[in-house]
């Protein structure tokens, strides 16, 4: 990716900066958004449940007065933490009003602590004046394709504006021309933008370089890879995920074209 703008920002931020996780604790993420816009097909959402830890499972949804009680009892125990971040465990934006009120709270108490919000992006091109305004410095989008054909396999519904779409001319169009438009929007306010692509063999892991490539003409400043995790319940549960190796092989092979 190209030359990170607004470096101050990322020095203590451990998911921008493998180098502050040695200074700070870490970033603090709030489940306050319980609900998601669209079905990815490698996701099952949970809740209560004490033996699962990955993206989308979490024990309890707070709202967003206990959200910041739950942040200042942190940080009266611990001065460590740089970020506090929220991404889910549905879609922030899809609760856009649990989300920003949560992040008014946190910024009113802690002026200083950088704030951080991951999602997919089908809502964020309604609230970017208002990420903007809150002062949220960092914004991940997870974009796992820029081709409708392949993206129709990866989402299996898209809800936008109270209709549910699904298909190639339906759900997947709609949900990458609007997260083209979130990065476009985001940049224009110059706030730092991460790409996580979750990468599923035999469904978008040739495909992923192409979103490099487009990623790169965003301006995006960060590309993350992330191996597919077979979840039960949902449409990839018998899918395999790639190997370590075959991750390892994309970042650098990433990495390199996107220096050329």
């Amino acid at each position: 990716m190209k030359e990170i703008q607004g470096q101050s920002f990322l020095q203590n931020h451990p998911c921008y900066n493998k180098a502050a996780s040695a200074n700070w604790g870490g970033r603090l993420h709030l489940p306050v958004a319980p609900n998601c816009n669209i079905q990815c097909n490698y996701c099952n959402r949970k809740y209560d449940c004490a033996n699962e830890n990955r993206p989308g499972v979490t024990q309890h949804v707070y709202t967003p007065q206990e959200a910041a009680a739950f942040v200042r009892k942190v940080f009266d125990a611990r001065q460590d933490i740089s970020v506090v971040g929220i991404a889910g465990p549905g879609d922030p934006m899809c609760d856009a009003d649990k989300t920003l009120e949560t992040f008014r709270l946190v910024k009113k108490d802690f002026p200083h602590v950088m704030l951080c919000l991951s999602s997919n992006g089908l809502a964020v091109p309604d609230y970017v004046n208002d990420i903007a305004d809150l002062g949220i410095t960092h914004v991940t989008i997870t974009a796992n394709a820029i081709d409708p054909e392949i993206a129709k396999n990866v989402y299996s519904m898209v809800r936008y504006e109270g209709n549910i779409y699904k298909g190639i001319d339906g759900g997947a169009r709609i949900l990458l021309e609007r997260q083209a438009e979130s990065i476009r929007k985001l940049k224009e306010k110059n706030i730092i933008v991460k790409i996580n692509t979750v990468v599923v063999p035999d469904v978008n892991m040739d495909h992923v370089p192409a979103i490099a490539k487009q990623a790169e003409a965003w301006g995006v400043d960060l590309m993350n890879c992330i191996a597919m995790i077979p979840v039960h319940d949902t449409a990839f549960e018998n899918h395999r995920g790639p190997t370590s190796e075959e991750i390892d092989n994309m970042r650098q092979f990433i990495g390199t074209m996107c220096r050329k």
